[in-house]
């Protein structure tokens, strides 16, 4: 049986790829922060019961922060595979908290990949690091590849550079099956109430619930290659599989704007977006990325991976969903 680690697992993406891995016949064990409240809504559907028992599945409190627990998880472990999501992602709140961002995404990235490295003296254990599309910023190309320079416009994104370059180099300076996966925009029902797509799908509902009036976005012109995160997440266990290691773009290869999101989203439910969407100058970032857009034929060639969800259908999943949460009947 293979041995999988995922940092973050109680997020969107981490949640997919337990249930993948898991689905797979791996053993699953998921790194947890400390909190005085649960936060394993996204997970708690693997377990059977409610202490959080699962034969597959196996949670440990631990921190990106703490460099010697990570070591001492992965020693007690022995994973075959370790898939480091774990992050501060908000890209707006990165701006509020510089800091904090950059010791979780930044610094933690090094502190887990010294610690594959002081435990792996007799297995090598492959390694995948999330990276971002943010990373391009103010890009500089369309498409955005494995070779477009890097151009971060954020606290979050210039973390996320460090922690890809320093991917490479601990893969090129120890040898270590290393990946780093440049995913564009990956959305679903778990998404994070705070990111725009599920700020909206989720607004509607509440709306419609007569919870709400309003959605409050920021800009609506910046545009994004959006793809559906189960999907994303496939392809990190692809670049693990491979004999070796390489760096990805994983994308649609198509762009929209939080706009046409609206609209779409809207449309679904015979509602008029411009009654009850404002603009509030508090979401709106110091440095825009304006916009995000990616080749992935590199994954398609070499992994045999490609996006099978296409954007109205994203749409259609997220607002389903939200719907459902406030148990109003729909025929979407």
């Amino acid at each position: 049986m293979q041995i999988a680690l995922i940092t973050g697992v109680t997020g969107q993406d981490g949640s997919y790829l337990a249930e993948l891995l898991i689905e797979k016949g791996y053993e699953v064990h998921g790194i947890i922060r400390r909190s005085s409240s649960f936060n394993t809504g996204r997970i708690l559907h693997l377990f059977n019961d409610i202490h959080l028992e699962h034969n597959n599945l196996h949670l440990h409190y631990g921190d990106m922060s703490d460099d010697s627990t990570l070591e001492r998880l992965i020693t007690k472990i022995e994973p075959d595979e370790i898939y480091n999501l774990a992050a501060q992602s908000h890209v707006r709140v990165s701006f509020d908290i510089p800091l904090y961002t950059s010791d979780v995404v930044a610094m933690g990235t090094i502190r887990l990949l010294e610690a594959i490295r002081n435990c792996t003296a007799e297995k090598n254990i492959r390694y995948y690091q999330a990276s971002s599309s943010e990373m391009f910023g103010a890009v500089q190309e369309i498409p955005q590849n494995e070779l477009t320079p890097f151009h971060p416009r954020s606290p979050y994104a210039c973390a996320k550079v460090f922690s890809h370059y320093q991917t490479i180099n601990y893969r090129e300076s120890y040898g270590m099956h290393a990946s780093n996966g440049i995913l564009f925009n990956h959305e679903s029902p778990r998404r994070g109430e705070t990111f725009v797509t599920r700020k909206i799908t989720r607004g509607i509902a509440r709306i419609l619930a007569g919870k709400d009036k309003k959605i409050y976005l920021g800009n609506l012109d910046a545009k994004r290659d959006w793809g559906y995160a189960k999907d994303y997440v496939e392809a990190m266990w692809l670049m693990l599989q491979q004999d070796e290691p390489d760096d990805y773009v994983i994308a649609t290869g198509k762009t929209w704007s939080v706009k046409e999101f609206l609209e779409k989203a809207f449309s679904l439910v015979d509602l008029s977006w411009e009654k009850h969407v404002e603009i509030d100058s508090r979401y709106y970032r110091p440095a825009e990325v304006d916009i995000l857009i990616g080749d992935s034929k590199k994954a398609k060639n070499k992994l045999n991976w490609s996006s099978k969800t296409n954007f109205d259908e994203l749409i259609r999943i997220m607002l389903i969903a939200d719907l459902e949460m406030e148990n109003i009947k729909h025929n979407l």
